[in-house]
Protein backbone atom coordinates (compact mmCIF):
# COMPACT_ATOMS: atom_id res chain seq x y z
CA UNK A 1 0.00 0.00 0.00
CA UNK A 2 1.14 3.52 -0.70
CA UNK A 3 0.67 6.10 2.05
CA UNK A 4 0.90 9.87 1.98
CA UNK A 5 2.21 11.41 5.18
CA UNK A 6 1.61 15.07 5.99
CA UNK A 7 3.94 16.03 8.81
CA UNK A 8 3.47 19.46 10.41
CA UNK A 9 6.27 21.04 12.43
CA UNK A 10 5.74 22.60 15.83
CA UNK A 11 5.91 26.40 15.84
CA UNK A 12 9.39 27.91 16.17
CA UNK A 13 11.04 24.53 15.68
CA UNK A 14 13.52 25.39 12.93
CA UNK A 15 16.51 24.76 15.27
CA UNK A 16 15.21 21.23 15.95
CA UNK A 17 14.86 20.59 12.21
CA UNK A 18 18.35 21.88 11.47
CA UNK A 19 19.93 19.85 14.28
CA UNK A 20 18.32 16.60 13.10
CA UNK A 21 18.12 17.04 9.32
CA UNK A 22 21.12 14.86 8.39
CA UNK A 23 19.91 12.02 10.61
CA UNK A 24 16.43 12.34 9.08
CA UNK A 25 17.85 12.20 5.54
CA UNK A 26 19.99 9.18 6.43
CA UNK A 27 16.89 7.49 7.86
CA UNK A 28 14.95 8.12 4.64
CA UNK A 29 17.80 6.58 2.61
CA UNK A 30 17.13 3.28 4.37
CA UNK A 31 13.71 3.28 2.68
CA UNK A 32 14.80 4.45 -0.78
CA UNK A 33 13.28 1.37 -2.47
CA UNK A 34 9.89 2.17 -0.91
CA UNK A 35 10.01 5.95 -1.06
CA UNK A 36 8.15 7.66 -3.89
CA UNK A 37 8.65 11.22 -2.70
CA UNK A 38 9.85 13.18 0.29
CA UNK A 39 10.21 16.90 0.63
CA UNK A 40 9.71 19.92 2.83
CA UNK A 41 6.51 21.93 2.81
CA UNK A 42 7.12 25.68 2.81
CA UNK A 43 5.12 28.53 4.28
CA UNK A 44 4.46 31.82 2.51
CA UNK A 45 7.95 33.05 3.50
CA UNK A 46 9.52 29.93 1.94
CA UNK A 47 10.43 28.61 5.40
CA UNK A 48 9.94 24.87 6.03
CA UNK A 49 6.88 24.14 8.14
CA UNK A 50 6.35 20.45 7.46
CA UNK A 51 7.16 17.43 5.31
CA UNK A 52 5.29 15.49 2.66
CA UNK A 53 6.29 11.84 2.35
CA UNK A 54 4.82 9.29 -0.06
CA UNK A 55 5.96 5.78 0.77
CA UNK A 56 4.99 2.17 0.13
CA UNK A 57 4.49 0.15 3.29
CA UNK A 58 2.90 -3.22 4.03
CA UNK A 59 0.22 -1.77 6.30
CA UNK A 60 -0.69 0.99 8.73
CA UNK A 61 1.35 -0.62 11.49
CA UNK A 62 4.50 -0.37 9.34
CA UNK A 63 3.74 3.31 8.69
CA UNK A 64 3.30 3.96 12.39
CA UNK A 65 6.65 2.27 13.06
CA UNK A 66 8.31 4.30 10.27
CA UNK A 67 7.03 7.55 11.76
CA UNK A 68 7.89 6.59 15.35
CA UNK A 69 11.52 5.89 14.41
CA UNK A 70 12.06 8.99 12.27
CA UNK A 71 14.71 11.20 13.92
CA UNK A 72 12.38 14.19 13.49
CA UNK A 73 9.72 12.39 15.56
CA UNK A 74 12.23 11.36 18.20
CA UNK A 75 13.52 14.95 18.43
CA UNK A 76 9.98 16.28 18.89
CA UNK A 77 9.80 18.27 15.64
CA UNK A 78 6.34 17.18 14.52
CA UNK A 79 3.20 18.75 15.91
CA UNK A 80 1.09 16.32 13.89
CA UNK A 81 1.51 13.50 11.39
CA UNK A 82 -1.43 12.48 9.22
CA UNK A 83 -1.04 9.28 7.23
CA UNK A 84 -3.54 8.43 4.52
CA UNK A 85 -3.60 5.29 2.42
CA UNK A 86 -3.27 6.65 -1.10
CA UNK A 87 -3.02 3.61 -3.36
CA UNK A 88 -3.36 -0.11 -2.80
CA UNK A 89 -0.64 -2.03 -4.60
Amino acid sequence: MVFTLMCTYKPNSLPIRQANREEHLDYLKKFRDSLYFSGALLDTNQDPNGDLIVIEMADRSAVDNFVANDPYTIAGLFAEVKAVETIRT
